[in-house]
């Protein structure tokens, strides 16, 4: 159940209860595709950084190592050692990311892995019944990801056999809940809200699903192309048509500058690889910009890669030293760059929180986003 606190704004304070916890909003969730982050991070490294969400890909823990043996072990938070809440993905964004490699059919999607090939049917059902073995404690809607730069008929045809694939994921989610044997019987629905750049698509397709009275709701199938303009005006026509008193979450996103930007147009849960990818080429963030430590000029750097950061890898290393992890392959660099960004992400979303609480989020913003470097800058 969710519980708006407070509203600064747009900007909105919330907790979102669980059968694993109460989720503090806004919250970014820690993406672990396969059920790990990249970069060798424990699920104790998670509990340190102040993770709050896990977010696991229904697509990937099926084609490998498979739902039903997960099920068998007890569901993916016994499987990975994590007692908190997992968020998983319907699996929908594959219909947009294979695009060379599947078929899409009212009936559902039909997909060639990217693994080995072999073939691959999944609808709304399948995905929740997959989703239910793992036993997550939010369970994403099947939908199609569109690209944002499709013509008008394609979007409105996607979008409306989007919505008749969310009202059968609810009722296969109800009936899968009420099993004897099923992994999480609290699992929750989010429905995914499409539509590209088309506002008044995505206008008319919120109000359908917020009918449907879901758990919470997605803005999906932005930051797929468009540009970030684009996707402030999307947010900025549509959030308004998704319930208040529902988590609102925008899928795939993003920057730090994105988040702020979205949490001030009433956005609550974000997810985006930037922070464990870049963090993997030795790309770190920081209140002032982004770094290159693989840049000469860090060769002596004596300084934490933030100054006063609390993250495991500033608390005791050098940009020197961890450069020269970098340089020297060692995975150890890898892992301290990863958990430094990871950080960074968590405690954004705490200051944007303490903001929001204190009714100061539109200075909040203007300062933070000052102080972030420009594009062209970051890498100097």
């Amino acid at each position: 159940m969710y519980k708006l606190l407070t509203k600064d704004g747009m900007a909105k304070r919330g907790e979102f209860e669980t059968v694993h916890g109460t989720i503090q909003t806004p919250v970014f969730m820690n993406v672990g595709t396969v059920g790990a982050i990249k970069g060798a991070v424990s699920t104790d490294d998670l509990r340190t950084i102040g993770t709050q969400v896990e977010l696991s890909n229904t697509y990937h823990l099926h084609v490998r190592t498979g739902d039903k043996l997960i099920k068998q072990f007890g569901g993916l938070h016994k499987f990975m050692g994590w007692d908190k809440p997992i968020l998983t993905d319907s699996g929908g964004f594959q219909v947009f990311s294979l695009s060379g490699l599947r078929k899409i059919k009212e009936e559902g999607v039909y997909f060639q892995s990217h693994i080995d090939g072999h073939h691959i049917f999944m609808g709304p059902e399948e995905s929740m019944q997959i989703q239910s073995n793992l036993g997550s404690t939010i369970a994403m809607s099947f939908d199609e990801c569109p690209s944002s730069r499709a013509d008008r008929t394609y979007i409105q045809n996607s979008v409306d056999r989007t919505t008749r694939w969310l009202e059968r994921c609810k009722r296969k989610m109800q009936e899968l809940n009420s099993l004897p044997d099923t992994v999480n019987p609290h699992q929750m629905l989010f429905g995914i809200n499409q539509g590209g750049i088309f506002a008044d698509i995505r206008i008319e397709h919120a109000k359908r699903i917020s009918e449907l009275d879901l758990d919470g709701y997605a803005v999906g199938g932005l930051a797929v192309g468009e540009t970030h303009d684009e996707m402030y005006y999307i947010l900025d026509e549509v959030v308004p048509y998704l319930p208040e008193n529902k988590p609102t979450y925008l899928m795939g996103v993003g920057t730090p500058a994105n988040i702020i930007e979205a949490v001030d147009r009433g956005i609550d849960f974000f997810d985006c690889v930037y922070p464990s990818r870049n963090g993997r080429h030795g790309h770190v963030y920081t209140h002032h910009g982004k770094l290159n430590l693989f840049n000469k000029k860090f060769e002596l750097d004596p300084r934490p890669i933030e100054e006063g950061c609390q993250c495991p890898a500033c608390r005791t290393y050098s940009r020197a030293y961890i450069r020269h992890l970098l340089k020297a392959k060692e995975m150890l660099g890898m892992r301290l760059c990863v958990l430094h960004n990871l950080y960074f992400y968590n405690h954004l979303m705490e200051e944007i929180r303490g903001a929001i609480d204190e009714h100061r989020y539109k200075e909040f913003k203007k300062t933070t986003l000052e102080g972030f470097l420009t594009p062209e800058e970051e890498y100097r």
